[in-house]
């Protein structure tokens, strides 16, 4: 009984701090970007655009279809580093804990 009772806390301790990490990633912004900075995007931890710089310079008419995926290629730069930090905090909640290979965290 006084093992049911252990694991009962420590599943209400991991609940608050799992808690934590989410509000802490939804709070983060990373940025990504393309063409050596000419295009930047920021994104939230919840993957809203938070933010689009684009250099003047990319401004020209006929390059409307380089200067989009300009921005796709910064936008997913932006997703991924999320993504790896999100990965980064929930190893660092779960370390110690023996959860199966490649099992995620509900987010």
């Amino acid at each position: 009984m006084r093992d049911l009772m252990n694991l009962m806390g420590k599943a209400k301790e991991m609940q608050a701090k799992l808690q934590a990490m989410q509000e802490e990633i939804a709070q983060m912004e990373v940025e990504g970007q393309s063409a050596a900075g000419a295009v930047k995007v920021t994104l939230t931890g919840k993957f809203d655009m938070k933010k689009l710089e684009i250099d003047p310079s990319l401004f020209k008419e006929d390059d409307v279809e380089i200067l989009e995926d300009l921005i796709l290629a910064a936008h997913n730069d932006a997703k991924v580093k999320v993504e790896e930090a999100m990965q980064k905090k929930s190893q660092e909640m779960t370390a110690g804990l023996p959860l199966p290979p490649g099992m995620k965290l509900p987010f």
